[in-house]
């Protein structure tokens, strides 16, 4: 169970806010171009700031909402405790985020803006959802051999 996971249970209906929540999110990055290709190798090429702009303003944030949550002690909309626990780093970590970055940079495409890619029409994605989703696969089957 995850440390923040909710105690309760709820009718199926009760995920539908996560479904509209999403299609919102997807609105916007189809809006401010954040699925673009052509921006995501601007990016990665340093022609552009426009998705380091994206990134800082998303990181800047989150800092202050976690900032928020931890200084206010705000709870979840169903009264239960909110709890953050320190990470240790590992080599690892830099080696899944090198291999992230490399991918992210030959598919311009990360996880969040795949599915949004994919309702604009570009099908082609599909081979990169997929992948993901196997490399995803393979790191959890894999997972208790894999040094930590």
């Amino acid at each position: 169970m995850c440390i923040n996971e909710s105690q309760q249970d709820h009718q199926w209906y009760y995920n539908l806010k996560y479904l509209v929540t999403g299609v919102l999110f997807g609105i916007v990055f189809v809006k401010a171009e954040v699925i673009s290709w052509f921006r995501i190798q601007e990016m990665f090429r340093l022609q552009s700031f426009h998705m380091y702009g994206i990134i800082g303003s998303a990181v800047l944030v989150g800092m202050l909402s976690v900032w928020l949550i931890k200084t206010l002690k705000i709870k979840t909309i169903h009264g239960e405790k909110i709890t953050f626990s320190d990470k240790k780093f590992n080599k690892g970590q830099i080696y899944g985020g090198l291999i992230f970055g490399l991918g992210w940079g030959l598919t311009g495409a990360c996880p969040g803006p795949l599915f949004a890619q994919i309702g604009v029409g570009a099908t082609v994605v599909m081979v990169t959802l997929l992948s993901a989703i196997a490399g995803t696969w393979v790191y959890g089957r894999f997972r208790e051999q894999l040094p930590h």
